[in-house]
């Protein structure tokens, strides 16, 4: 799923910022300021087009999010399509990067990232309805912008089948209400336990919602990140349900 952030230029915020203390207020004022919450859930899907940098490799990217889970993103390397975290509703698969082959997620990751599927269009979006919990830690300044700090609780997932916690920190800009920095425990692989940092800017609108086009992921502390600049956004999209079908070895 991508996550909404956006600058906008609204009289009164200056006042908002001061009197908003509460989790409840810092999040409606977000969903407000980003489309409202009627027009985010007229939103069924999303397909963007990018430009994705990673170890200094620029490549174009395409993904695509349905509300009902579906989802795919497909980057281009060398002239050859590389599809990565491809859903089709029942089967999470990829592409191997060194095989070329396509390979099924195991059990726990598909089962985990069935858990993210309500997150769709926004975790924030009616989220005492999926379980979650929202808590307002405080103010904290990061690279010179006050913020909201808020903590979000989803359900567990399951991590070498034993139960753990996903929680994520959401760093809300003071006086536009959006996030500008999520921060979350990495689980699994080679950096697990450090913190992965993602941050979000170039605010920008499409048919009355706001995406961020700019989003850059690295691990806190570590050299290297990961740039997505997004070139254009298609809301509601036609999608043909042959790109989700995990092809043939």
């Amino acid at each position: 799923m991508i996550i909404k952030v956006f600058l906008l230029f609204i009289a009164g915020f200056s006042y908002l910022s001061i009197h908003a203390q509460t989790a409840d207020e810092i999040i409606s004022k977000y969903i407000e300021n980003t489309g409202g919450s009627s027009n985010w859930e007229k939103l069924n899907g999303f397909k963007y087009s990018a430009r994705i940098n990673t170890l200094g490799l620029e490549m174009p990217l395409e993904v695509i999010q349905l509300r009902d889970g579906r989802q795919m993103s497909s980057a281009i390397f060398q002239g050859r399509e590389i599809k990565q975290g491809v859903f089709d509703g029942n089967t999470l698969w990829n592409i191997n990067v060194m095989t070329m082959a396509p390979e099924t997620s195991d059990l726990e990751t598909t089962e985990n990232f069935k858990l993210n599927i309500n997150d769709f269009p926004d975790p924030f979006i009616n989220y005492r309805t999926k379980g979650y919990k929202v808590e307002l830690m405080g103010r904290e300044t990061i690279e010179g912008t006050e913020t909201f700090k808020l903590k979000l609780s989803k359900e567990p997932i399951m991590i070498d089948g034993e139960k753990t916690e996903d929680i994520s920190n959401y760093y809300f800009d003071a006086d536009y209400f959006v996030p500008i920095l999520i921060e979350s425990e990495i689980k699994t692989g080679p950096a697990k336990g450090m913190i992965q940092q993602t941050r979000l800017s170039d605010y920008q609108e499409v048919s009355g919602l706001y995406f961020a086009f700019s989003t850059e992921v690295a691990v806190k502390g570590q050299p290297g990140n990961q740039t997505i600049t997004i070139q254009s956004i298609e809301l509601n999209p036609t999608i043909d349900d042959a790109i989700f079908k995990m092809p043939s070895k």
